[in-house]
């Protein structure tokens, strides 16, 4: 999402034009609290309408309500600022708001005052993916969506929240890496379809509020060494397209049946992503099945038309953008050119008519044509920012936060010798960096320096006046404090300033002086020096991994309201950390001679190209993808008889063995299926996974489940199939049951963007276990469908 309309009106010359000619519209009068948005039952010349009778299927209803609309009333339905239709006694609506982890003020649509001074902040998205736990991502959304209804009720928030950004992040320098849930298709995709049941409720007819998977799609630039997102063309190869930036999106779709898709502003192989019927009507409606609205990023559609050129006139632009498939145009563009685009026969009426069919009716599943506030009218200003959402806010943190290294162990902190802690660091007593981007305004604030004070005494130096750090002025300060303090916790990292929207980084390296800073205080420190570090994507700290002054290395990520309340918690060894990271860090040296703008994702040796990610990447790193320590120690074992080693793959019936198109041989003879050839239901390799806590700490460990496929060049080096969160309390034992399903899960992509599942050995790899099963043509074994 565009953060604000002036940074695009800057970029796209005719763009102010538009928005002039938009103003000489009548403004809409959207519905204070209490009021009806339509179908008001004091109005007696609306009320016994059809589309406002809810005992009439949906359907018949939204066909009703567009039979009375004219074409001048259609079009300004289209964008997201929509107009009153007052002799319909209908009210202006507001689209755009914003939910990404919490209710935000970012879009228009949401106001904080009066009643409803705040929300609950929960951390930022990359942190919450760092607790592998899909329950706790429910949660927030159910929490996020009661206090979203509150607040509409009250007349100031909508009930469409283009929340959550589920674009995989590819490179590290990326922005607007805060806001996703990390690298890997799977746990984003898992993410993406448990936030969204949180946020949209569990009945499939009715929606508490409308949620919106975004930005589809390969869009993970924003602007990096002179190319920005409303130029930049991705080229993307069916392959990478149907294996990792299309599964997160897939799975919001099919699994978490979202109620809207934002298509995004980049091109992706010459065609703007708002105007390529092959991504919106083909795939998100056709293929996926979408029920609910495609709406653009803001202003897609004119930057498609002012900036790329992709259109010689904006009627034309207009017209490829509804036929496509967009309904929603965040932006004024569709306003104004639709219906010369009608008059101009670019477009018929009946195509304004489908794109409307698709945002009414999800206007109509929130009871916003239902004349009253439904089964939520009792949510209220007593459900925003209540104790139980704050408390989850603050175990949200807790179990997102991850610990990268602990010498000797030198955590956690004791409360009996360590009594006093030098704090310092730019980011020591922050409030607005630990919401990160896309937050609202929180119920209240607890930085880590106020935290820490609830352990210890504490004596608090910056040493740098912010994380850019510019200079060694504040240092001195800060050394003597570490000289007189029983231990030392140094607050580094990012913010906005560094990596944002439209502000992607140059390198991985900390800002200004602060290894620096960083290296003198640990040499001068008393007591233990702990580094916890502030960041949505990962930072090069090579130099403090290796540094034995430098005893433990925390990263929060931005962890929200209650931040500093779970660093103090983790340090102090009241919480036993348990997060794992989401993303690899990579050291500096990843980024030589690679541009963000490659999209490949996998490696080529011979074109020096070191591949993204841990599925495809084999080269050094600083940490790996789900790292992670515990202040305890857990063993697995797989449960005895439960494994199964062999499984028989059966083909649908409609297919021979033998056909082409069902099978592939490569250099190494392995055979492949097509896993739309496959029989899929009920296949599956399910095993049990016994978990041991042998340390004298309760924890909670996050199984992850990795396969490595037989040998082919074109699959990833291996990739995680499933992952579990489980408490165990110390000296104790957890059994956990998994499921694999084999052609979801054990399948690869080949080069021409077909999902096959190779036949022969994949290798499961559960923390240090590694368990083999052989998959097999089930006709080869004499037998149906066989596990043994």
């Amino acid at each position: 999402m565009a953060t604000s309309m002036p940074a695009i009106i800057k970029l796209c010359s005719l763009l102010l034009l538009l928005v002039l000619v938009w103003g000489v519209f009548e403004q809409p009068k959207t519905c204070e609290g209490g009021e009806s948005f339509a179908c008001n039952p004091k109005d007696a010349a609306t009320k016994d309408l059809p589309f406002c009778r809810a005992t009439l299927p949906v359907q018949d209803r939204v066909r009703d309500l567009l039979g009375r609309l004219t074409l001048q009333e259609k079009v300004k339905l289209l964008v997201n600022t929509a107009l009153p239709v007052p002799r319909l006694g209908i009210k202006g609506y507001e689209w755009w708001s914003e939910a990404l982890h919490g209710v935000s003020n970012v879009g228009p649509g949401t106001k904080f005052g009066g009643v409803f001074p705040g929300a609950t902040s929960f951390p930022q998205v990359i942190t919450t993916a760092a607790s592998f736990n899909a329950s706790l991502w429910e949660a927030i959304g159910r929490v996020v969506s009661d206090e979203a209804r509150a607040m509409y009720n009250g007349g100031v928030a909508g009930l469409t929240y283009w929340s959550p950004n589920v674009n995989i992040l590819r490179d590290p320098r990326w922005g607007r890496a805060q806001e996703t849930p990390g690298e890997d298709p799977t746990v984003v995709g898992r993410y993406a379809a448990s936030y969204v049941r949180g946020l949209q409720g569990d009945d499939s007819n009715r929606l508490k509020v409308a949620a919106c998977c975004k930005h589809f799609t390969a869009y993970d630039l924003d602007n990096w060494n002179g190319v920005d997102r409303f130029h930049f063309n991705a080229r993307v190869s069916k392959q990478d397209m149907e294996d990792t930036f299309d599964v997160p999106f897939r799975m919001c779709v099919k699994e978490g049946k979202v109620a809207s898709v934002m298509c995004s502003y980049n091109q992706v192989n010459g065609v703007p992503t708002c105007a390529d019927p092959n991504l919106l009507k083909k795939t998100v409606r056709g293929a996926w099945r979408l029920d609910g609205y495609i709406v653009s990023d803001c202003d897609s559609v004119g930057v498609f038309y002012n900036s790329q050129h992709y259109t010689s006139t904006p009627e034309e632009a207009a017209a490829a953008a509804i036929k496509a498939g967009l309904d929603l145009d965040c932006g004024p563009f569709l306003a104004v050119h639709s219906e010369e685009a009608v008059n101009k026969g670019l477009l018929k009426e009946v195509d304004i008519n489908n794109a409307l069919v698709n945002t009414v009716t999800v206007q109509m599943r929130l009871g916003m044509f239902d004349g009253d506030r439904g089964s939520y009218a009792r949510l209220g200003p007593k459900d925003v920012c209540s104790p139980p959402h704050q408390d989850l806010a603050l175990e949200a943190a807790a179990q997102g936060i991850v610990l990268l290294k602990n010498h000797g162990p030198s955590l956690p902190l004791s409360t009996r010798r360590h009594r006093t802690v030098a704090v310092i660091g730019p980011n020591s007593d922050v409030t607005l960096t630990m919401i990160g981007n896309y937050a609202g305004v929180a119920c209240g604030y607890t930085t880590p320096l106020q935290g820490l004070g609830n352990f210890a005494r504490t004596i608090h130096q910056a040493g740098c006046a912010d994380v850019a750090c510019a200079n060694d002025t504040l240092f001195q300060a800060a050394i003597d404090a570490s000289r007189e303090a029983d231990a030392s916790v140094l607050v580094m990292g990012l913010d906005q300033s560094i990596e944002a929207e439209f502000r992607d980084r140059a390198g991985l390296l900390l800002p200004g002086r602060q290894q620096d800073l960083i290296s003198k205080v640990a040499a001068a420190s008393k007591g233990p020096t702990i580094l916890v570090l502030m960041s949505g994507g990962s930072i090069d700290v090579s130099f403090a991994n290796n540094d034995p002054r430098i005893a433990g290395i925390v990263w929060a990520g931005y962890p929200g309201q209650a931040g500093g309340a779970a660093i103090a918690r983790v340090l102090f060894g009241v919480t036993n950390p348990g997060g794992k990271l989401p993303m690899t860090w990579y050291p500096e040296e990843y980024l030589n001679n690679l541009a963000m703008t490659s999209m490949d994702m996998r490696s080529s040796p011979s074109k020096g190209y070191p591949g993204r990610t841990y599925r495809f990447y084999r080269g050094p790193v600083l940490y790996p993808f789900g790292h992670g320590l515990s202040y305890t120690k857990f063993v697995l074992s797989i449960a005895a008889g439960t494994a199964p080693t062999v499984v028989g793959i059966q083909l649908d019936g409609r297919h021979r063995a033998s056909q082409n198109t069902t099978a592939t041989i490569d250099s190494d003879n392995v055979k492949a299926i097509r896993v739309t050839h496959a029989k899929c239901n009920g296949v599956s390799v399910g095993f049990d996974v016994d978990v041991r806590n042998v340390g004298n700490r309760d924890g909670s460990h996050t199984l992850l489940v990795f396969s490595t496929p037989p040998a082919q060049d074109w699959a990833p080096h291996k990739q995680l199939v499933t992952f579990e969160k489980v408490y165990v309390p110390a000296r104790a034992q957890r059994r956990l049951r998994i499921n694999i399903h084999v052609c979801k899960s054990l399948s690869v992509v080949d080069r021409f963007g077909i999902r096959r599942i190779p036949m022969g050995q994949h290798n499961l790899h559960i923390g240090d276990l590694m368990h083999s099963v052989s998959l097999k043509p089930a006709s080869s074994l004499g037998l149906g469908v066989i596990k043994s």
